[in-house]
């Protein structure tokens, strides 16, 4: 298992571990620093797993080399079998002939293995890169949404504040004067600004149905 995977294998562990909701079964309570810690972790990681699909690559000059040293041998033999024909004329012409191809079939097969090797390395390249980019572009879809939930659960709040605060104002105004209701409801709503600015959401819910597959 690569540190990729062991790093979002905890992160769904950390998900599955995470308190529900009351009243809800899909919707969790996460703890934002604690995700934000796995996701600077998990691109911590990112320059080390280059590196290792990086090494597979390099390993490309290692099986050319492997593949030269064997054509070098087929032609090394074709060689050798050439001259062992080479007795007298008719044979050596006849040997000219074999031997060429011999050589012919050698660099041919040279060449394959060498066209062979540069595809496996490409094909290792872009497949290192392809994994990289599913693995940011998740990230990045739990990211955006759960920033949507945080913010439409932060306006609904403000919503049903606002309602409240209609509420309380028209049974005010029921009570007191005009003007001492209309003092007493500036003084409300200022608090009730001063008091939403004030407030950190350092826990949010994250609907588990969103992120599975």
């Amino acid at each position: 298992m690569s540190k990729y995977e062991q790093i979002l294998t905890e992160i769904e562990e950390f998900i599955d571990n995470c308190k529900r909701q009351k009243l809800s079964g899909v919707n969790i309570i996460v703890n934002k620093e604690q995700l934000e810690e796995y996701i600077s972790e998990l691109r911590m990681k990112t320059p080390e797993e280059i590196r290792k699909y990086q090494r597979i690559i390099n390993n490309k000059e290692a099986i050319m080399n492997d593949a030269q040293a064997r054509a070098e041998d087929m032609l090394q033999q074709a060689r050798e079998e050439t001259s062992e024909l080479i007795s007298e004329h008719e044979i050596m012409q006849q040997a000219y002939v074999q031997a060429q191809n011999l050589v012919d079939d050698a660099s041919a097969q040279a060449q394959q293995i060498l066209d062979n090797a540069v595809n496996d390395a490409n094909d290792i390249r872009m497949g290192a890169m392809q994994y990289t980019d599913d693995i940011l572009e998740n990230l990045q879809n739990i990211i955006n949404h759960t920033m949507e939930n945080v913010t439409m659960k932060y306006d609904a709040f403000m919503k049903s504040l606002n309602t409240s605060l209609d509420v309380v104002t028209a049974n005010r105004n029921e009570l007191y004067p005009k003007d001492e209701a209309t003092e007493n409801v500036e003084e409300q709503s200022e608090n009730t600004e001063e008091a939403a600015e004030d407030t950190e959401f350092e826990d949010y819910t994250v609907d588990l149905n969103e992120y599975k597959n």
